[in-house]
């Protein structure tokens, strides 16, 4: 894991993000407090039917370009123990989750790719 946004702080992006959100009329909050300069992020998506979807990013191989990519989905307590061990792995990772039934997490749109 690395920072979202090379060269960005982490913290500034996660503020960014939740701005992002709360103009679409998105709950979103922190629930991992990571390191403010240089955590990895983690995006749970909860859709308030007992489901979820746990999104990090990663590197396209063919093209070298940062994406989000899924890291889980399933059954929302399967997919809270997949982020549990994600941060015992790592403790400077960022968790941000969302709750929005229609699934909306805006992470492809410009800026946030």
């Amino acid at each position: 894991y690395s920072c979202p946004m090379t060269g960005l702080v982490s913290a500034f992006w996660v503020q960014a993000y939740l701005t992002r959100l709360r103009l679409q009329d998105i709950p979103g909050f922190v629930t991992t407090h990571g390191d403010n300069d240089a955590g990895a992020v983690l995006i749970k998506l909860n859709t308030l039917d007992g489901r979820a979807v746990a999104y990090q990013r990663g590197y396209d191989l063919t093209t070298g370009a940062r994406r989000w990519v899924e890291l889980t989905s399933g059954a929302e307590p399967d997919v809270d123990a997949a982020i549990r061990r994600q941060t015992e792995f790592d403790p400077d990772l960022w968790v941000i989750e969302i709750e929005d039934r229609k699934g909306r997490h805006l992470l492809d749109e410009a800026g946030l790719e």
